[in-house]
């Protein structure tokens, strides 16, 4: 996918040396945004094997957010793509699907603000929490030209004692024509490995809302405020703040796919350690810039509705992928 391939170079080109709370720094950019017409196919990566494991880790943790559930119990059954921010039961101090389903409402507001009574439709009956998810589809089947079709999984307070808080954390739903498009917010991008699986998810859920509402799918936007490769810890992450203005001169002046594998074989030359644990990002995205995207796979969706979705209801055909990388996890 050329777009994702032009969000590389962007953050490669013009990045700055960001230490951060992980301890593996990076190189951050501010604000990239690209968009992708999924009426042109899934925007399943083919630069890098994105199937089995990695396709079913994408598929359940999408059916998580969608079940509004507060912690990983069954998820765990599938992938530990969670596990590191859940406790000994499973509980998480923070899940995107609980706000999605179960946005907390407060019993009372302050002064002159208005709140759904206990019994309003997008209620939950056991609880005072609103399904954000619920008011997005009716309102797209009752009213699809309305400009507030907006679901967050955002809340300040939550935030802030968080042990993770959302990083895709709002996205909005806009009817143009007969197009269902989706815009998606990121305060966070890591461009190698979360902003891929994130790409193929929000696709496969504006699909699926716009079978569901009558509608043909449209774009999927996309912006990340904090767009970040990660390039090692220690002394290989002080030499990306040493050397960058040489790194982004050299990929700066590469005019064909080759010469980025001429920059990740000067970096893996140059760069010292041995990058243990595949902490460095660099050198596997180079290897990505060099490569040719092939055509984007068709989406299969046997299901009608968000609840009706199952794993079994979902696949991909065409998938023609560049071989796998590899590619640690900052936590």
């Amino acid at each position: 996918m050329e777009q994702y391939l032009g969000l590389v170079e962007s953050v490669l080109r013009e990045g700055t040396y960001k230490p951060n709370r992980t301890g593996v720094d990076t190189l951050s950019t501010f604000s990239q945004h690209y968009e992708v017409d999924l009426q042109e196919g899934f925007p399943l990566l083919t630069t890098k094997k994105m199937d089995g494991f990695r396709w079913d880790s994408m598929i359940h943790e999408l059916l998580w957010y969608l079940s509004g559930e507060e912690h990983v119990r069954n998820l765990r059954e599938k992938t530990g793509i969670w596990d590191e921010w859940a406790d000994e039961e499973g509980h998480l101090d923070t899940a995107y699907g609980r706000f999605w389903r179960r946005y907390p409402v407060p019993e009372e507001g302050l002064p002159g603000e208005s709140w759904p009574d206990d019994d309003h439709r997008w209620m939950n009956d056991d609880e005072r929490t609103f399904d954000q998810v619920q008011y997005a589809v009716d309102q797209l089947q009752e009213n699809p030209q309305s400009r507030r079709i907006v679901v967050n999984a955002w809340h300040p307070a939550n935030a802030a004692v968080s042990t993770l808080p959302p990083c895709h954390y709002t996205f909005v739903l806009n009817v143009q024509g007969d197009r269902l498009n989706l815009h998606l917010t990121q305060r966070s991008g890591d461009v190698a490995l979360g902003i891929p699986f994130n790409v193929a998810a929000y696709a496969l859920l504006a699909t699926v809302i716009a079978r569901q509402t009558g509608l043909e799918v449209g774009s999927f936007a996309h912006t990340v405020v904090d767009a970040h490769v990660y390039c090692g810890d220690g002394e290989r992450g002080e030499w990306y703040r040493d050397t960058l203005d040489e790194l982004q001169e050299r990929v700066a002046a590469v005019d064909d796919r080759d010469g980025f594998l001429a920059v990740r074989d000067w970096l893996t030359r140059e760069a010292p350690g041995d990058n243990e644990g595949d902490m460095d990002h660099v050198p596997n995205l180079l290897t990505q810039l060099s490569r040719e995207p092939n055509e984007r796979p068709e989406l299969r969706v046997d299901a009608d509705s968000l609840a009706d979705l199952t794993y079994e209801d979902v696949g991909v055909e065409g998938y023609d992928p560049h071989p796998g990388l590899s590619f640690g996890v900052a936590e």
